[in-house]
């Protein structure tokens, strides 16, 4: 997928080894990719949230493998 930003391989919080994951979505007889929506959300009667003429991003979430923090980006 895509990888970790420049520069930012090592924990900021610890300073360990990063690890390349992405965050899960469980969906009703799936399973997603959870991703980043420009703007507020915006409600929609049918589907909850309306995501007319937005962009959405994958995340991609990179886990310390010496003390867990989280660090995710949403590149294009």
């Amino acid at each position: 997928m895509s990888s970790m930003p420049q520069g930012e391989q090592a924990c900021v919080k610890c300073g360990g080894e990063m690890e390349e994951g992405f965050t899960l979505d469980n969906t009703y007889g799936g399973r997603l990719q959870s991703g980043w929506v420009d703007g507020p959300p915006e409600r929609s009667r049918w589907t909850g949230i309306s995501l007319k003429g937005k962009e959405l991003l994958p995340i991609t979430t990179f886990r310390c493998a010496q003390c867990g923090y989280l660090e995710s980006f949403a590149p294009k």
